[in-house]
Order: structure tokens, then sequence, then C-alpha cells
């Protein structure tokens, strides 16, 4: 064992465990109603729900990815079963034919609006409801600092 070993303090192990007991956690409680009411994945969910979310409801593959917390591998599996269902399209991007536009048809806009309530409901639930105002911005300051670590991509 390493003498330079940076053992955690009660707080810090506190926090570290409470963290790690909710990733482990909440995945399953928001993905188990989405498959029972819709047949869906939390990633294939989120997937549809934010191409839905923009103007045109489309996006390019690289920024769906990102979005999606995915990576291009994965997403391009998924996107490629959406096709198949007639959920989505995709077609290079008419202003840079290096990237992929993926654009959500009728049929998956329909499919991601039938299946918002049973996802909102389980964020309620298990995410918002238990919080307060001064918590819900605690915790979206934290997700942001623990998500955006530059020097950690590189």
């Amino acid at each position: 064992m390493s003498d330079d070993t940076q053992w955690l303090t009660s707080a810090e192990k506190e926090a570290w465990t409470g963290l790690v007991s909710l990733v482990l956690l909440l995945p399953g409680r928001l993905e188990a109603p989405l498959q029972r009411a819709a047949g869906l994945t939390l990633f294939e969910y989120l997937t549809l729900s934010h191409v839905s979310e923009t103007t045109e409801r489309q996006l390019r593959m690289s920024e769906l990815a990102y979005l999606a917390n995915g990576s291009l591998s994965r997403l391009s599996n998924v996107v490629k079963r959406f096709e198949q269902r007639g959920w989505v399209v995709r077609f290079p991007d008419p202003e840079d034919g290096r990237y992929t536009i993926v654009a959500l048809t009728d049929a998956g806009y329909e499919k991601v609006v039938a299946a918002a309530p049973a996802h909102l409901a389980s964020v309620r639930r298990f995410v918002l409801d238990p919080l307060n105002a001064t918590d819900e911005r605690a915790l979206a300051r934290i997700a942001e600092k623990l998500r955006t670590r530059p020097e950690d991509l590189a």
C-alpha cells in the first residue's frame, strides 16, 4: 500500500457513497416505467427526446451523442433500430457533408410524446419531488461541475 494514498474524509466518503448509490439506483428506477409504458430504454428515450426538443426535430449525430451521453457507435446502433421502426431518418448534413443529421419522423415524435408521461412521472417521483427549489439549484450546480471537466477530456 502506498503512503501517498489520499483517503477520504468522513464528509468526502458520505458525499461519494451518496453519489455512487444514486448513480447505480436511478437508472433502473427511471428506465423501468419507460420499458413498461413504451418499450424504450432510458438511453433510447433520451435520444428521441433530445431530437424532439429541437426546432426542426433534427440534430447532428455527434451533438446527439454528446447530449445523450453516449458514444457515436452506441448511438449509431440505436438510430439504426429507430430507422427500421420508422422513427428517424439519417442524411448527410447539407452544410457540411462530413456530418450526419438524424431527423425525427412524425411516428418518432408520436412515440416520444407517448412515452413522456411515464418518464416525467418517474423523474418527479424519484428525483424532483423530494427536493425543494434550493436543492434543485444545488443539484444543477453540482451536476454541471461534475459533467464539465475539460482537463479530463484530453
